[in-house]
């Protein structure tokens, strides 16, 4: 689609509306940008006009926004945040050969695949790659990732899903806790203090439901958003909290953390490498797949 060049602003104008929402003022947006309170002036009267709309209203000494600049402000954001992330990973790149792209759900990847990540550099030396978090799906079109890395169903517009595995959770504790409660039996923990994923919430009761618990009070206790806080939660002596494997190997290792029971239960979604349709025969991503599925030794 060819795109008009009138509807496409100047970057350094929406640089200056921006910081004059922030400021609330032309002239400390002038300070800032190192320019003139009439070029800021300008450039808003300029951008306003191209718009058709009021970003600004005087009041006193202040410039406020408008209802229509307050509903702009937040997309000027975003589109100059994805303008500097484009320069920033074009300049990390620079002197590579090739570069990686990668969007991961947040714990594992600074958990499980980042200390993993230079196995795979070892194998493409010159490679430079970008890692970033993202808890759910997004669109490969406003967002230039080579792939993600995916827990769900394998589900995802304009992209292909490839199976990488499944996910397993155990109840871990920290000794301390452990010492303190004896647990002898998994009925044991219908009393125990218990740890939920706040994305997750039927964890708990599914897991006393396969041993032989109730799920009556399965709901009770901390939540936390990420599996991150979770786990650190249960190093705390918190509670107890169900939890991947794979996510708690150092801790394990360490004896930070200690399995209450060896009842695994898997989940009913699994993880998936997401590629974008137009990437499908980029070499490099096809390198990164063959990988980690080498790096993940039962798959089911």
């Amino acid at each position: 689609m060819k795109l008009s060049r009138r509807l496409i602003p100047d970057v350094t104008t929406l640089q200056a509306f921006e910081c004059a929402a922030r400021h609330g003022s032309f002239t400390q947006a002038a300070h800032e940008l190192n320019l003139t309170q009439s070029a800021v002036s300008r450039q808003i009267k300029d951008l306003e006009e191209q718009l058709g709309v009021l970003l600004f209203e005087r009041v006193r000494q202040r410039v406020v926004l408008s209802d229509d600049g307050r509903r702009f402000l937040p997309e000027v954001r975003k589109l100059l945040h994805q303008t500097e992330e484009t320069m920033l990973r074009a300049m990390a790149s620079a002197s590579s050969e090739h570069s990686l792209s990668i969007a991961t759900l947040p714990t594992f990847g600074s958990r499980w695949l980042t200390p993993r990540i230079p196995a795979f550099l070892s194998e493409h030396p010159g490679t430079i790659v970008n890692i970033a978090s993202r808890s759910k799906p997004f669109d490969f079109d406003e967002e230039n990732f080579d792939l993600a890395i995916h827990y769900g169903q394998p589900v995802w517009a304009r992209a292909a899903c490839s199976y990488l595995c499944s996910e397993v959770i155990l109840p871990a504790a920290s000794p301390e806790l452990l010492k303190t409660w004896n647990f002898s039996d998994p009925k044991d923990l219908e009393t125990a203090p218990l740890l939920h994923l706040a994305t997750r919430p039927k964890l708990w009761a599914q897991w006393f439901e396969l041993n032989g618990g109730s799920a009556d009070t399965a709901y009770r206790g901390h939540r936390f958003d990420q599996f991150a806080m979770v786990i650190e939660s249960a190093v705390a002596g918190l509670g107890v909290a169900l939890l991947p494997h794979y996510l708690i190997e150092q801790e394990l290792a360490s004896g930070r953390l200690a399995v209450v029971f060896d009842r695994p239960m898997e989940t009913e979604n699994s993880y998936y490498l997401v590629v974008p349709e137009g990437k499908l025969e980029n070499p490099l991503s096809q390198a990164f797949r063959a990988w980690i599925v080498n790096q993940v030794p039962d798959r089911r």
